[in-house]
């Protein structure tokens, strides 16, 4: 099959709908009477719009306050030709929603005294100890083009994405095509090869990619700019160095098997293949399966956890890792992470060294541990989106958390990132006035 040039989306494109979030909408105005269960109408219209049209397959929402059980909003099937209703249990790609996870498990080694959000990364590994950086942003590699750090890369550096690191996804040039050339691939998103954008072998193990990243350029200092990045790609490396565990082994024993998240991991058994989504790519208004649910690249064994983009889970998963967070660690009486550790990783942990110029210098948002954070009017959200149409969100002062899940690529070519919380908004403040 031939994609026409018009439909030939660039790699900023891909992940681009998870650069910004927006889920605090405004939310922040509402009273705390408002969290008396609406019956989120406006979601599900929202919902029945896109799949009643056809511009989806299938979405899910999963909406809850406190420590309440999620409303589970449906529709839609999860391939469309396959027969199975979508529901609370099906399986999605939430590739950058795995950031906060990341994150979060690094918050628990951080807490625990093991970890230093200040400390230098080449503390841990030491190959980021001399780092180069581009003169020109995605300029030549050449040594012309090149200057020393003028800081070392801390660990909230990676956790924010001012680490300086570029992204595969986002870089463009002469750096763009070494990361490929070298394996340098934070993400599989489809065994297809007619989509050029998506081409790549990564390399076979998360020591290797850390390794090999850390002898490419950065593209901007340390610590001066937010910089879409695989910055918590490295903390997964990270998390092995100081833990002793394999980075995926960690997130089973510390958060998913005492969350009972069961259906969330960086591979789907074929036991839970019926289960999994259909992705799509969208282009002239169609819809192409690149990944359909039966036969998923997530079937496969990774060559490596991606902490940044590589995980599968479900609404009702997600929903318990946001729901502890509203808890400050603890959910249904079991205290996963200390309050602490939740406080600050869902707090700004920008860097004061950012230029007065960047986007995350002033205005209501900063960042956190993996995920954007609210200020003045946001204050209290915390959350992240996926590349393929998947948002979730905590909201501290409403108590609420929200997610929302479909599949198709790229994000922005529909306002989902706005339109989902500005649904919830009417739905609260419809509730107020009733």
């Amino acid at each position: 099959m031939n994609i026409p040039e018009s439909a030939r989306f660039t790699r900023r494109q891909w992940l681009g709908g998870a650069i910004a979030l927006g889920a605090g909408a405004a939310l922040g105005e509402l009273p705390l009477m408002a969290q008396a269960a609406p019956g989120w109408s406006g979601v599900r219209q929202l919902l029945s719009r896109y799949v009643d049209g056809g511009k989806v397959a299938n979405m899910v929402a999963a909406l809850g306050f406190a420590g309440a059980d999620p409303a589970v909003i449906a529709a839609g099937v999860d391939g469309f030709t396959g027969p199975r209703r979508s529901d609370g249990r099906s399986i999605y790609r939430i590739y950058s929603m795995t950031k906060p996870i990341t994150g979060m498990a690094a918050m628990m080694l951080v807490d625990e005294g093991k970890l230093g959000l200040d400390q230098p990364l080449y503390d841990i590994l030491p190959r980021y100890r001399d780092m180069q950086v581009q003169k020109v942003y995605d300029g030549p590699l050449s040594p012309a083009n090149l200057e020393p750090a003028t800081r070392p890369i801390t660990i909230r550096h990676l956790l924010t994405h001012t680490s300086g690191l570029g992204y595969s996804i986002v870089q463009s040039g002469p750096i763009s095509q070494a990361y490929l050339d070298r394996g340098i691939v934070p993400a599989l998103f489809t065994r297809l090869q007619i989509l050029p954008q998506l081409r790549a072998t990564p390399v076979g193990s998360l020591e290797l990619f850390a390794d090999r990243l850390a002898d490419m350029p950065l593209v901007h200092q340390p610590g001066t700019r937010w910089s879409y990045s695989m910055g918590l790609d490295v903390i997964g490396r990270v998390i092995e160095v100081v833990s002793g565990q394999p980075f995926d082994r960690f997130l089973q024993e510390r958060l998913f098997d005492p969350l009972g998240m069961d259906d969330t991991g960086f591979r789907i058994s074929s036991a839970d293949s019926a289960r999994m989504t259909t992705s799509y790519f969208l282009f002239g208004g169609r819809l192409l399966p690149i990944d359909p649910g039966p036969g998923s690249i997530y079937l496969d064994k990774p060559p490596f956890p991606f902490g940044g983009a590589g995980l599968a889970s479900t609404p009702l998963d997600y929903d318990r890792f946001l729901q502890m967070l509203l808890g400050y660690g603890e959910i249904g009486g079991t205290r996963v992470m200390s309050e602490r550790a939740v406080r600050l990783g869902t707090s700004d942990l920008l860097p004061d060294t950012l230029r007065p110029e960047d986007e995350y210098a002033t205005g209501d948002w900063g960042f956190g541990a993996g995920g954007r954070v609210g200020r003045g009017a946001e204050a209290g959200v915390y959350g992240w989106a996926g590349a393929a149409g998947t948002i979730g969100f905590v909201h501290f002062p409403l108590k609420l958390r929200a997610g929302l899940y479909t599949q198709y690529m790229p994000q922005d070519a529909y306002p989902l990132l706005q339109e989902f919380p500005d649904a919830i908004r009417a739905d609260m403040a419809a509730r107020l006035a009733a």
